[in-house]
């Protein structure tokens, strides 16, 4: 079913030690926080590895991004589950060839407490 725009879209990832380890390995973000558990044995996630959660779903959908806005709003930490909801804005055929979007997204913990929000906007590509 071809998306259109009030579409709503969700995405739920629990995150572990060793998603933050291999997010280490690709991006070198290392920080501290990053690698030394606090008093409840937890780590920090890396902001941009929470980031993947509203890009996956971007990714699920052929977009080509063109661009990203990303605002944190707290910490996630291993064993927290986030949900990412997002919300079709602009969805038009550009020409034969091209469609474009925008989405809105906005992701809250276990305790629906915000955490990140954004929005993206690119193009997917029509053949």
């Amino acid at each position: 079913m071809p998306l259109k725009v009030g579409d709503i879209i969700t995405f739920e990832r629990t995150f572990t030690a060793e998603d933050v380890d291999l997010f280490i390995k690709v991006s070198g973000d290392e920080g501290s926080h990053h690698v030394t558990p606090d008093e409840q044995g937890r780590l920090v996630i890396q902001g941009l590895l929470t980031a993947t959660l509203p890009t996956k779903i971007g990714g699920d959908n052929n977009v080509l991004a063109r661009k990203m806005n990303f605002e944190f709003f707290r910490s996630v930490f291993t064993g927290d589950t986030i949900r990412c909801e997002v919300t079709i804005e602009k969805f038009e055929k550009q020409d034969d060839s091209r469609i474009s979007i925008l989405a809105k997204f906005l992701c809250k913990n276990q305790n629906m407490k915000q955490v990140l929000s954004g929005s993206f906007a690119g193009v997917i590509l029509v053949s």
